[in-house]
């Protein structure tokens, strides 16, 4: 199969995003199918993953998050370049700017499309502190996922959004682990005793951005005997950093140092109430690390109270802070916790989630050949232009 995946976010900038394009891309070429991948170009040179071929257009830095970049190619340039590999199936990783645009070109060489839905865009307006935009992106969203063959969501919640906007042809579609990397063996005791000696460690792995709310871990620093570790980068760790001064903030890890500190915490937290599922935690999960995190989105479809972990009050972190001191302060339920979450995730492989995203690419060519995607729903028509930049 001939699949040009269309990312919104690529190398050098890591992010949940182009963690999964990368896996896809791998797993992809690796099953022998031909792959084109088309994404910003952002400073530096970025080395073809897995031999696919890779085209970088143009872009510019989103203000509010400069290594976020928004193309600014146009829809021509998009479609000669699809005409030129003859898709079977365009993939749109988590598509707003570039997904749009993408869409139409798939629209013109006439090959079936698939949206993967993985960004809340539309909660992310509000905690960036543009409510007024709130309407203008959720029916830009809308629109876009109408027009797709399938839409692929993470989470029952994405799913539950989704409807509301009207979308149909829904289907989900989660994220596989790295079983292998993310394991309870990277445990490291010297890890440990360099980063928080003679302390329980209680981490967060993610981006600091305002949309994880990471600030709410203000509620766990005055704990008695333990150590907040904050793994990851962002335009939030100067404010957090200040809010934050007992914790200790390692940057951005990655593979092995990445997979050695997740194993290494005692328990991992996860306060980001619009996550449309929830990456790390897998990871976590999948490290033998029990996961305490807000009782909405994605999280809900990952973590099993009281089982491998616990879901507390979205809002609540007094209800926080009590669910961390509970594990905490237990030596057994953390232990039996940990071997719960191991066993929860033994059959998320990526590759066992790549052949589920073929059998979807196969359902979508189908109903591009019965011209379903053609019909945009009548919700979508009684949408103005969105108005949004570089959408028609």
């Amino acid at each position: 199969m001939r699949v040009a995946l269309i990312a919104e976010s690529y190398l050098p900038h890591m992010n949940g995003v182009t963690g999964s394009v990368l896996q896809v891309l791998r797993h992809l070429s690796a099953g022998g199918h031909e792959v084109l991948v088309i994404a910003p170009r952002a400073a530096g040179a970025v080395a073809p993953v897995a031999g696919a071929r890779t085209e970088l257009l143009a872009s510019l830095p989103f203000p509010a998050y400069p290594q976020v970049r928004v193309v600014v190619a146009r829809v021509a340039r998009i479609t000669a370049i699809l005409r030129s590999f003859r898709p079977d199936v365009v993939h749109l990783a988590s598509p707003f700017v570039l997904g749009w645009q993408a869409l139409a070109a798939a629209d013109a060489v006439r090959a079936a499309s698939v949206a993967v839905y993985q960004t809340d865009v539309i909660a992310y307006t509000r905690r960036y502190g543009m409510p007024h935009a709130t309407a203008l992106v959720a029916a830009h969203v809308a629109r876009l996922h109408q027009r797709t063959a399938l839409t692929l969501a993470p989470s029952t919640a994405s799913m539950r959004q989704l409807e509301g906007l009207g979308v149909g042809r829904l289907r989900v579609w989660g994220r596989g682990v790295d079983a292998e990397r993310f394991r309870p063996e990277r445990r490291s005791e010297s890890w440990r005793a360099r980063v928080a000696p003679g302390r329980r460690i209680v981490g967060y792995v993610g981006r600091l951005a305002p949309e994880k709310q990471v600030e709410d871990l203000t509620a766990l620093a005055p704990l008695p005997g333990t150590r907040l570790v904050v793994v990851g980068d962002g335009p939030a760790r100067a404010a957090l950093e200040r809010r934050l001064p007992s914790a200790v903030f390692l940057g951005h890890l990655s593979g092995d140092a990445l997979a050695e500190a997740m194993a290494s915490f005692d328990v991992f937290v996860h306060p980001g109430e619009s996550e449309t599922f929830g990456q790390t935690i897998q990871e976590a999960l999948a490290s033998g690390v029990p996961v305490v995190a807000t009782g909405r989105g994605g999280p809900v479809d990952l973590v099993r109270s009281s089982i491998d972990g616990w879901l507390y009050r979205p809002g609540d972190l007094a209800d926080l802070r009590a669910r961390v001191e509970d594990l905490i302060g237990d030596d057994a339920k953390r232990a039996a916790f940990a071997l719960a979450a191991r066993e929860l995730v033994r059959g998320r492989t990526w590759e066992a989630l790549c052949g589920q995203l073929l059998a979807h690419y196969d359902e979508a060519r189908m109903l591009s050949r019965s011209g379903m995607q053609r019909g945009v729903s009548q919700s979508s028509q009684r949408y103005s232009d969105s108005g949004l930049p570089g959408v028609p």
